[in-house]
Order: structure tokens, then sequence, then C-alpha cells
């Protein structure tokens, strides 16, 4: 198979990562979630519990010591300055699955990627996180409302876009359609229709 590039954004509770896991077992491609907040925290070598908050927030600052005393910068952005470089490099060893992080974005300039975005119903994501977690529909609500605030924030904070928006995306789709194993099918489809018309 020619060297393919997976980039799945996804609402929080919509079954992006499990899809995505899904999808690169099949086609025997490296599968890259939540693990890339270590990449950053070896590269950048900075605690890892600031790292994931950097990952989370836009305005996180660190302190630093200088001849003149402490200084501080904005953390955030250093973590987001790294992880273009770890999604490069991950882009560029191989064929690859990378779930979240803005990875369209970071790799719009590359011709050999494939945009998607998996979306559902705030009610089926609701209900999925209370089924994962084993939790009341209000902590589920919760969770939901939160991490949709801060991944739209993140994602608009590093391109100026929403995450949602399909002038950066090939394909968008529902996954409460279809439910999560069947559209890792049909995404398989797809992966293999463009490769038989790039092949």
């Amino acid at each position: 198979m020619k060297h393919l590039v997976i980039t799945i954004g996804c609402e929080y509770g919509a079954g992006g990562p499990e899809i995505g896991k899904m999808l690169s077992g099949a086609l025997g491609f490296a599968y890259y979630d939540r693990d890339l907040v270590d990449s950053v925290v070896d590269r950048i070598g900075v605690d890892k519990d600031l790292v994931k908050k950097a990952d989370l927030e836009t305005n996180v600052h660190y302190s630093f010591d200088t001849s003149l005393g402490p200084r501080y910068a904005n953390l955030t952005n250093r973590v987001i300055s790294s992880q273009f470089q770890v999604i490069h490099d991950m882009a560029e060893k191989s064929s690859c699955v990378i779930i979240g992080r803005s990875g369209n974005y970071i790799l719009k300039d590359r011709d050999d990627v494939l945009n998607i975005f998996i979306y559902a119903p705030e009610e089926v994501r609701i209900r999925s996180i209370m089924e994962h977690k084993k939790i009341s529909e209000r902590k589920a609500a919760e969770i939901v409302h939160f991490n949709d605030e801060k991944n739209h924030a993140r994602h608009k904070y590093i391109t100026g876009t929403y995450r949602g928006d399909r002038s950066t995306r090939h394909i968008m789709i529902d996954s409460s359609l279809l439910g999560w194993e069947k559209t890792a099918q049909y995404l398989l489809m797809l992966v293999e229709m463009i490769e038989e018309k790039v092949g």
C-alpha cells in the first residue's frame, strides 16, 4: 500500500479513537493518540502534568531561571510547537492514523493525507460516555460539554478555524448512523478506493 496518513478529528464521545484504532488495525498502520503527549514530554523535558494541562488550555505559563532571575513563557505554545514536529515526524516515518491534535491542519501541505472528522448527536455521545465510564447522565453531560469547549478552543487557537469546518476535511461522518465498527468498515472501503484511484 502506498504511504498514507489518516487524520481523524472527532467530537468527544463520538468514537474517533476507537474507530481510528479499528481502521489502523485493519490497514496495518501505526496508531497515534494520547501517547503523543508523552512524545512531547520527552522532546521538551517539561513535567508531564503541566504538558497535559497545556494540551487542553491555551494560556498555561511556566517559569524558568535566567541570569536576570525567573522568567515566564507560554507553555501551551511550546507544547504545540513540539507537537507540530512530532506529528510531522510520525507522518514521515510510516503510514499511520493520527487522532486529534489538529493533525489535518499540521499536515495540510502534504498530498498523502486523508482528513476525516467523526461526530455524533450530543445525546448519543453522552450515552456513550455513561456506558464507557459507568457514570450518571448528568456527569457524562458535564464531561462532554467540558471536552467540547476545551477541544474547540484549542483547535481554533492553533488553526483559526472550527473543528468541524468542512473545508479542512475530506469526509465528515456521523458515527451514530452505522455504529463504530461499521463506520470503521465504511472508512476502510473509502481508503481502499482511494488506493485504487492513485495506485
